[in-house]
């Protein structure tokens, strides 16, 4: 079990292969679950991924960690098969690699297996999915591995500076803003009944996706999910509805004070949310100044300078929010002068065009990624499960490379003079610094 952020290109319906264009077979039961058949020649595994459209965006502030809590739960034990080692001894018997993840927007369980043993992957993640008992002593249980899992993540930096982030960007008074694990506090007094009327109101046909990927036998795996899924009762989902997110203006700066070996931050400003006109040149943006070991950022902080071994920048997108931010690691002295030039990189993108040659050179690093990402029978349901939710309907690859070549120098710095600019900035920290370097650093912001 995870927990999983949005950080990618767009959500990809299909792909291009060597075996050309991937078909997608799209059907919506009497109960409106959809279900997505994904056939990929040549390959000798498959995967099923149940993906709802939930997660801790739609928590209150007191059941804050409860959708993760919950996706532990799926785990613990069914009428068929009773036990948490009754349900890992089957997947594993067969060889499968299983998990699930709940991310701010949606929660998947899935399982990846050869092809032979399909059968058996869609019976187990069916089961759990529509059949969990939620065992009042497994959830006794499993309070203490999740308070020791906020306690371990507390103790990665690299990962918790996410968490600090967000919660500066979007207040804590904001589901978004809230990490998706949760408190000690909630885990500590979550009910069984709580569980149950957050599965009603959220885990529903019309707010759930199947998707089957690899190679399969599409009409035995059809009748399958129709026999198991499609007794569920039609019924709207019951999410609760946040405001919009409107991060407050800066320049604004968080430290975590925390006695580590090195610096983390991170510094991001609002952009732009999924399906937007500037999304691909958004994109285009980021991976210059922060994909791969040929990006400017990486060239100038880690290469050029030594401020850091790990530094890049991406995207985190909402269908009504996004950002674009930066981090990096870096040792406690030289934290100000990290800053310094990555703020010299942004400023840079916004006053100078970027090179033709550099934009062709980003845009087949872009091309060459989205294809590898997708090499994987797993990772194909994932994308298509998350752009159902998120769009309503598969979205291509020949739509986002389209897009992605569409994309121009001139809308690449006019862009970048749109979203980067002081009163956007936001820089968390975390290390072994105070107050007083949160002065120092806010000094420092401005583009």
């Amino acid at each position: 079990m995870r927990t999983n952020s949005t950080r990618s290109l767009p959500s990809v319906g299909t792909r291009a292969t060597m075996r050309g264009t991937v078909r997608y077979r799209m059907h919506t039961l009497k109960n409106g679950l959809r279900a997505v058949l994904i056939p990929l020649a040549g390959t000798k595994t498959a995967t099923v991924m149940v993906m709802a459209g939930t997660g801790s965006r739609y928590e209150t502030e007191k059941e804050n960690g409860l959708a993760h809590f919950l996706e532990h739960m799926f785990f613990k034990g069914t009428a068929k098969r009773p036990s948490a080692r009754a349900i890992s001894e089957e997947l594993d018997s067969v060889g499968a690699s299983y998990n699930a993840f709940t991310a701010k927007e949606r929660t998947a369980y899935y399982a990846k297996v050869s092809s032979q043993y399909f059968d058996t992957a869609l019976d187990v993640i069916s089961d759990i999915f529509l059949n969990s008992t939620l065992p009042s002593r497994e959830i006794t249980k499993e309070r203490g591995a999740i308070v020791q899992e906020i306690g371990m993540y507390e103790d990665m930096p690299m990962r918790k500076i996410n968490d600090v982030f967000d919660e500066l960007f979007f207040g804590s008074d904001h589901p978004l803003g809230r990490p998706i694990i949760g408190t000690r506090e909630n885990v500590l007094r979550f009910t069984r009944a709580q569980f149950e009327s957050y599965m009603r109101g959220h885990y529903t046909p019309q707010n759930t996706v199947v998707c089957v990927a690899g190679s399969f036998d599409e009409a035995r795996v059809l009748r399958n999910i129709a026999r198991n899924f499609g007794r569920l009762k039609k019924r709207e989902p019951h999410l609760h509805a946040a405001s919009d997110p409107t991060p407050p203006a800066g320049p604004r700066v968080r430290i975590k004070e925390k006695h580590t070996d090195q610096t983390q931050l991170m510094l991001g400003v609002p952009a732009y949310p999924y399906g937007h006109t500037d999304e691909y040149a958004l994109e285009v943006l980021s991976a210059i100044l922060g994909s791969g070991m040929s990006s400017r950022l990486f060239l100038e902080v880690r290469e050029r300078r030594g401020l850091a071994y790990f530094v890049r920048g991406w995207t985190d997108k909402y269908p009504d929010v996004g950002y674009f931010v930066v981090q990096a690691g870096v040792e406690h002295a030289k934290l100000e002068k990290a800053v310094q030039t990555i703020l010299g990189e942004l400023r840079k993108i916004k006053r100078t065009d970027v090179p033709h040659s550099e934009l062709k050179k980003v845009k087949a690093h872009m091309r060459g990624t989205l294809t590898l990402s997708l090499e994987t029978t797993d990772a194909v349901a994932e994308h298509a499960a998350t752009s159902l939710i998120h769009f309503g309907r598969v979205r291509p690859l020949s739509e986002i490379l389209a897009g992605i070549d569409a994309v121009t120098v001139s809308d690449v710095r006019r862009v970048a003079k749109d979203v980067f600019h002081t009163g956007a900035l936001n820089l968390a920290v975390i290390g072994p610094h105070t107050g007083t370097s949160a002065v120092a650093l806010k000094g420092l912001l401005r583009l």
